[in-house]
């Protein structure tokens, strides 16, 4: 049955291929907007300015079945803010809490909130995996901002019967990724050696086109309401085992060589590197086992398939 979606953040990487996938399947998709796109699509957009508190959504809400809030201050690696984790609250945690009341006010069914891992920790060792029923432990600003914007919905869907969905995806990649996995693409185009060859670790990664139509799934699913979802491609792979099957997909194989990681950490920490390190160095693996088994979701995309999909994008971009 065709539904009517709202979706914030909706130009950004995520939420592109999320309208996308959406208009495929012939949704009525809205578009909320900091500001309004000239574009020659069909897709309707509102324009809702910056997202705190106060913002007006009442617009972008009217006859609206579904939400799904992509739209947040993210993690960034150099922090400018002189108290992130307050500018982190002012988007992720106000900006979401006024979404949903004003979401509920409007009549609106269900609201599904993208979160992230990071609410459960920065990574896993020996041998534990994420699951949906492992005590929340963020670690930084973006992590507190995520769990507290979790348990202000969680609020709100008990005092109005709206219905809240949160799914926590790990690293997203596919076509227009950016930050570290669009780096390790530079790196490789360049053929620049890379002291990793020794790293041993295992992550879990989601494509981009996965995580939309988990999203999708938890729109309509009726089991989904008032659960977290852990969702990830189901392989998870090492960084040298990344860098090697990029390399291969993009024509340029991944030059590696061994170096102790405990050297690799040392000089990461000596140069103020520490967080980028660990994505490299450490393992973070989730268990998306229980949103197959209970919303019968399956990704439509393999990790080959999306490494593929992703090193031609960067190719035909860039090189």
């Amino acid at each position: 049955m065709q539904k009517k979606f709202l979706i914030t953040g909706a130009n950004g990487f995520v939420g592109s291929a999320l309208v996308a996938a959406l208009r495929r399947k012939d949704h009525f998709v809205r578009r909320a907007l900091r500001v309004r796109l000239e574009t020659q699509d069909s897709v309707e957009d509102v324009a809702v300015g910056d997202i705190d508190g106060y913002t007006d959504w009442r617009a972008a809400l009217h006859g609206i079945d579904v939400v799904i809030h992509l739209a947040a201050r993210v993690h960034v690696m150099h922090e400018s803010a002189i108290d992130p984790l307050a500018a982190f609250r002012i988007v992720n945690v106000q900006g979401t809490e006024n979404l949903a009341r004003q979401a509920a006010e409007a009549g609106v069914k269900r609201l599904v909130f993208v979160s992230s891992i990071k609410v459960n920790g920065e990574e896993t060792a020996d041998g534990h995996v994420y699951c949906e029923t492992d005590p929340p432990a963020p670690q930084d600003p973006y992590g507190f901002s995520k769990w507290e914007a979790e348990k202000a919905l969680h609020r709100i869907a008990a005092e109005t019967g709206l219905e809240v969905v949160i799914v926590r995806p790990p690293l997203v990649y596919g076509p227009g990724v950016k930050g570290n996995l669009a780096q390790m693409l530079r790196v490789l185009s360049k053929g620049i050696p890379l002291p990793l060859a020794s790293v041993h670790n295992l992550r879990s990664l989601i494509h981009v086109g996965n995580l939309a139509d988990a999203l999708i799934v938890c729109a309509a699913h009726p089991a989904a309401a008032g659960h977290t979802w852990l969702v990830s491609d189901g392989e998870d792979i090492s960084t040298p085992e990344l860098l090697r099957r990029l390399g291969q997909a993009m024509g340029h194989p991944a030059r590696l060589f061994p170096c102790p990681a405990v050297l690799l950490r040392l000089g990461a920490r000596l140069t103020g590197r520490s967080d980028q390190a660990a994505r490299l160095l450490e393992s973070l693996q989730i268990d998306s086992a229980r949103i197959r088994r209970e919303l019968a979701w399956n990704p439509p995309f393999s990790i080959q398939q999306g490494m593929q999909e992703t090193a031609t994008w960067y190719r035909t971009a860039y090189l």
